[in-house]
């Protein structure tokens, strides 16, 4: 339990003390920004010659022959005669008979007999009148006349072209 309290605390004063040493750095880089560099002149430095090495030659190795194998054979397995077996006879059973059941008898019920109710008598209504309406008169609307169009101009006929016919050998 102790270690991983001291690993928390060690975890956040990490986290403390770059968080405080950022911000310098970013107030350093822009004061570098503003001064100027002076130039330094670039040091020549011969370069040393490497001197050239001969390719390196594998010898020829000669090529390994796979001996050829002869090819095995199965020997022909004989096919196994399976034995015939008697059927097996099974015993006649004889049918059981059930005994006839009798016949249940039912009797007879009278029919039951409903009175005859008294026929309810409906008064006549008299028959309602509807008033005739008259009939509606449909305004007669003028024909409309349409304008004539004008007459299009008359183009001269161009000749027809005539093709040639097939050419018959």
């Amino acid at each position: 339990m102790a270690i991983a309290s001291r690993a928390s605390f060690l975890l956040l004063l990490l986290i403390t003390l770059s968080s405080i040493s950022g911000n310098t750095n970013q107030a350093e880089a822009r004061h570098l920004l503003e001064s100027g560099l002076p130039e330094i002149p670039k040091p020549e430095i011969p370069l040393p010659q490497i001197p050239a090495l001969p390719k390196p030659e594998l010898p020829a190795l000669p090529k390994p022959e796979l001996p050829t194998l002869p090819k095995p054979e199965l020997p022909a397995v004989p096919k196994p005669e399976l034995p015939t077996l008697p059927k097996p006879e099974l015993p006649k059973l004889e049918k059981a008979e059930l005994p006839p059941l009798p016949k249940p008898e039912i009797p007879e019920l009278p029919k039951p007999e409903l009175p005859e109710l008294p026929k309810p008598e409906l008064p006549e209504l008299p028959k309602p009148e509807i008033p005739e309406l008259p009939k509606p008169e449909l305004p007669t609307l003028p024909k409309p006349e349409l304008p004539k169009l004008p007459e299009l101009p008359k183009f001269p006929e161009l000749p027809k072209p005539t093709l040639p016919g097939p050419k018959s050998p």
